[in-house]
């Protein structure tokens, strides 16, 4: 289908290659990242269940008969197909009786909770779905990185990182109040014609509408008073490995409110339903030595600028907290490291063992390689950021099972210049990373210098 002003996203080359794969993909994320748009640009019709046309006409004959949502032009599209849990069984016969690949796209803005029933036709109307295995695929969109809404030029590629060929390069400087923009603002396509100042406000209104509009249709049991709180307390915590007691504590704490570990956990789920929850996984080098690896997440919401909005946070606020704007900072990295790691089949983790010794993010290829990245808002923190990725290379470089990574990168908020220092890590600004894959409206390639065999003549 025709999207008049389509942007295009990272993602749509991966959806191309499952749609000529699979019968069916189903793209979810969170609500407004721009599914609705993807999907109808790679589909040649579209069952909108959503559409109140005909006072929510599609919504009620697929109620009574999913069947009716899968006519069309292949790749049909079925639009939020989570309002009717059974299309997605529906989909899945229709792949077995007719095999082939294209045939169906389903969008979602969150997962239908399971149902307790012990009738397998309201376990079904409910949400326990067949897993559909071997005949539809999940993509995750995710909101838009830098290099998607045309704020980094792109010219430092992750894939290039691994390639070991960087190109030396100078970008305008970023100052701390146009970062503090970016980290705002999100990347919600459809705010990207607003101006700076009401693109924030389009994102400070996002909590009230997950809390009070979207809450009560996805679970009525979830309060969205204490649902907004632990948003509150999340946000707080974004970019780090709080555990669901220290959740609860922040809640107590900042809004009087209490709630048990497990209440916090249930409530939480609800998140992930809603796409809205994207927790950063531990590394694991496989080491030898007594090093204790751990294994808790980072926690992130989808976006940082939800985190902001959820604290009620203002530029001044965050300018005279640079320390916490520093986490929402790190946690805008990470997603675009995430999206760009996905482009090449890769996966983002953190490391952390019980030395203390960390690593903000870790880009994972399927062969095993992999990058490692310490994200710094001012150049000030370039050093100790280069010296804390050193010792840990070092550590792992020197045990007898360990993987050294093939580059160290620290990226900047600040810094105005892509190089290689002696120590053979490199700096990269944020608004110079992308990906071989999107956007890239400065794009371009500058033939650089190569980078030391996985940095072994620096890790020693």
């Amino acid at each position: 289908m025709n999207i008049k002003d389509y942007i295009p996203r990272i993602v749509d080359k991966e959806i191309n290659d499952l749609i000529a794969t699979y019968g069916a993909v189903s793209i979810k994320g969170p609500k407004y990242c721009g599914k609705t748009w993807t999907s109808m640009r790679h589909a040649s019709s579209i069952f909108a269940l959503d559409d109140p046309d005909g006072n929510y006409r599609n919504l009620r004959v697929a109620s009574m008969d999913p069947n009716a949502a899968l006519e069309g032009g292949k790749p049909h599209l079925i639009d939020e197909w989570q309002l009717v849990p059974a299309t997605w069984d529906a989909v899945r016969r229709r792949v077995d009786l007719n095999p082939g690949p294209g045939q169906y796209i389903l969008s979602g803005s969150s997962v239908p909770a399971e149902s307790g029933s012990e009738d397998p036709i309201e376990r079904i109307r409910g949400g326990n779905l067949h897993s559909g295995f071997g005949r539809i695929t999940t993509v995750r969109m995710r909101t838009m990185t830098l290099m998607e809404s045309g704020l980094s030029d792109g010219r430092v590629r992750l894939g290039d990182l691994f390639d070991l060929n960087v190109p030396t390069s100078i970008c305008e400087t970023n100052s701390i109040d146009g970062i503090i923009d970016m980290v705002m603002c999100g990347g919600w396509p459809g705010n990207l014609r607003l101006d700076p100042d009401h693109r924030i406000l389009a994102v400070s209104r996002y909590p009230d509408e997950i809390c009070e509009k979207d809450l009560p249709r996805i679970d009525s049991t979830k309060s969205p008073y204490k649902m907004k709180m632990l948003l509150r307390s999340l946000s707080r915590n974004e970019s780090t490995l709080a555990k669901y007691t220290t959740i609860a504590a922040g809640m107590k704490e900042y809004d009087d409110e209490s709630m048990t570990d497990e209440t916090v956990k249930n409530y939480i789920s609800v998140l992930e339903r809603m796409h809205l929850i994207e927790n950063q996984p531990a590394f694991n080098p496989n080491l030898r030595s007594s090093v204790r690896v751990g294994k808790s997440p980072k926690r992130h919401l989808t976006d940082p600028a939800l985190a902001i909005a959820s604290m009620g946070l203002s530029k001044k606020m965050l300018l005279d907290d640079l320390e916490l704007f520093g986490f929402m900072f790190e946690a805008m990295c990470e997603r675009d490291l995430q999206v760009y790691a996905n482009s090449m089949g890769g996966r983002l983790y953190h490391y952390r063992d019980g030395s203390g010794r960390e690593i903000d993010a870790i880009v994972e290829l399927p062969d095993g390689r992999w990058g490692a990245f310490e994200i710094k808002l001012g150049a000030n923190q370039i050093d100790d950021a280069a010296d804390d990725l050193l010792d840990v290379g070092r550590m792992i470089a020197n045990d007898e099972n360990g993987r050294p990574p093939e580059f160290m990168c620290v990226i900047s908020g600040t810094g105005g210049a892509t190089y290689r220092r002696e120590d053979g890590v490199l700096v990269v600004p944020i608004t110079s990373l992308g990906c071989r894959s999107g956007r890239t409206p400065l794009g371009g390639s500058i033939d650089g210098f190569c980078l030391s065999s996985r940095m072994m003549l620096h890790l020693l």
